[in-house]
């Protein structure tokens, strides 16, 4: 069967499926989750007291939720909406940078929607968080790479010191990326492919970063200090260097399966003969495979474990790199059987999603905030009706909550030291019930967690 679609109609079904994305996901945890995910209560917790960085994670996530709370305030699903602008812009940016490499139009478009096939743009996006933030960052500074090693423009390599900058201020692992890149750049210098102009790209880089580095100095590298401790750097053991680097090859696997499953519908054959002078070929798989390299060397050299969703954006280019190599393989008589799998795993995604979140009812989603919120309202105007809340104390779940659906929309107080300094007073543990009471200017909202509301 001849493929019939002229660029124009690939253009149009390319742009109804982003739309489509962006509204099933916006749309379906809108209507099923009560509360807002932890991650995201976690960043409006951080944009309640905007910083240059927070004891987790840099600053961008919160920076981004910030301004969507100045727009829309507490409505659920613009952060639902903001999640899906970046995984959608995403998926626009890896469809532009496969432009470069393809000139048939309907490859550019297998690249695309082959990343249905990994969870990680779909099913988790509805929580934005540090890795749906650095999503696009990590997208635009491998597409203005690209552009840089192809032109050599000026330009270009600003805008890459300037996405690159963004994705660190989005989370660390951004470096995963940027050691792949760099990689490529002393490939690119030995084989004098390319001058040291190159190297502009670091004006625009250390002057968005710089603010954030005086932070992590004066703030004694918290954030580097959290991440080693999520990884597990403080107890491990010898078997640990072989059992977490082979947990972390088998759950990647088992991720790419569906991806997979979709490939094997245009590529009757996986062989095919790789030209290492390609140069095209050879940035594709450096910055797809020596990112996954890496982490799987940093599990094996430091015995760390390495989280499932850490590894959120390092798949954004596999499509590309798949549709590349087998390109001369590609059967398009298969083009309608492959798009069927699409559309079942498309459905499928929020379908599922639509399930666990109506029938599990224990999850951080279904967490009362809206209500504990109105509860500490009523209870703070019975004694001062007048002046607004400032404060919550408390971690960035619970006070983060508060802060969210507060009108007062006060800010979270997470360091002790501040507490004190302004005779604030310390955490409370409390009962079961919802019930509240005034004492001694606090308010205490008894619940299963560690609540409190400052004057």
């Amino acid at each position: 069967m001849k493929m019939l679609l002229k660029k124009e109609q690939i253009n149009n079904i390319f742009y109804t499926f982003l739309i489509a994305h962006l509204i099933i996901w916006t749309f379906i945890p809108s209507i099923t989750n009560q509360n807002l995910p932890l991650d995201t209560i976690e960043a409006l917790a951080w944009g309640s007291n905007l910083d240059w960085g927070f004891n987790k994670h840099p600053p961008a996530s919160a920076f981004f939720v910030k301004i969507f709370y100045q727009i829309f305030g507490s409505n659920d699903w613009a952060y639902y909406l903001l999640s899906q602008i970046f995984v959608i812009t995403s998926f626009f940016v890896v469809w532009k940078f496969s432009e470069e490499f393809f000139n048939n139009k309907i490859y550019s478009f297998l690249s695309v929607l082959l990343l249905e096939g990994v969870y990680f743009y779909n099913f988790t996006t509805p929580e934005f968080n540090v890795n749906i933030c650095l999503l696009p960052f990590w997208a635009l500074s491998v597409l203005y790479c690209w552009k840089g090693f192809k032109d050599n423009k000026t330009i270009d390599w600003l805008l890459l010191g300037l996405f690159a900058a963004l994705g660190i201020l989005s989370k660390y692992l951004f470096i995963y990326l940027g050691a792949a890149i760099d990689v490529f750049f002393l490939y690119m210098i030995v084989k004098k492919k390319i001058d040291f102009k190159c190297l502009v790209f670091l004006i625009t880089f250390l002057l968005v970063l710089f603010p954030h580095l005086i932070w992590l100095t004066e703030n004694n590298y918290v954030t580097i200090t959290y991440g080693l401790q999520r990884a597990g750097t403080a107890d491990q053991n010898f078997l640990d260097h072989f059992i977490h680097p082979l947990i972390f090859l088998g759950k990647q696997i088992g991720i790419l399966i569906p991806f997979f499953i979709m490939c094997s519908f245009i590529f009757p054959k996986f062989k095919t003969k790789l030209n290492f002078n390609d140069k095209k070929l050879l940035f594709l798989l450096t910055i797809n495979i020596v990112p996954i390299l890496l982490m799987f060397l940093t599990s094996m050299i430091m015995g760390v474990k390495i989280r499932t969703m850490w590894m959120t954006p390092f798949y954004l280019f596999f499509g590309v790199l798949l549709v590349y190599i087998f390109q001369t393989h590609i059967n398009l008589n298969k083009f309608k059987s492959f798009i069927s799998v699409f559309l079942i795993l498309f459905i499928f995604s929020p379908f599922a999603y639509y399930y666990v979140s109506i029938t599990q009812t224990d999850k951080r989603t279904d967490y009362p905030g809206k209500e504990i919120a109105a509860l500490v309202k009523k209870e703070w105007n019975k004694v001062n009706d007048v002046k607004p809340i400032v404060y919550v104390g408390s971690d960035e779940w619970h006070a983060g909550n508060l802060s969210y659906h507060l009108k007062d929309r006060p800010i979270v107080v997470m360091d002790n030291s501040l507490i004190y300094k302004n005779n604030f007073i310390e955490i409370d543990e409390f009962s079961e019930n919802y019930i509240c009471k005034y004492s001694q200017n606090k308010i205490i909202v008894d619940t299963k967690e560690y609540l409190i509301c400052f004057k």
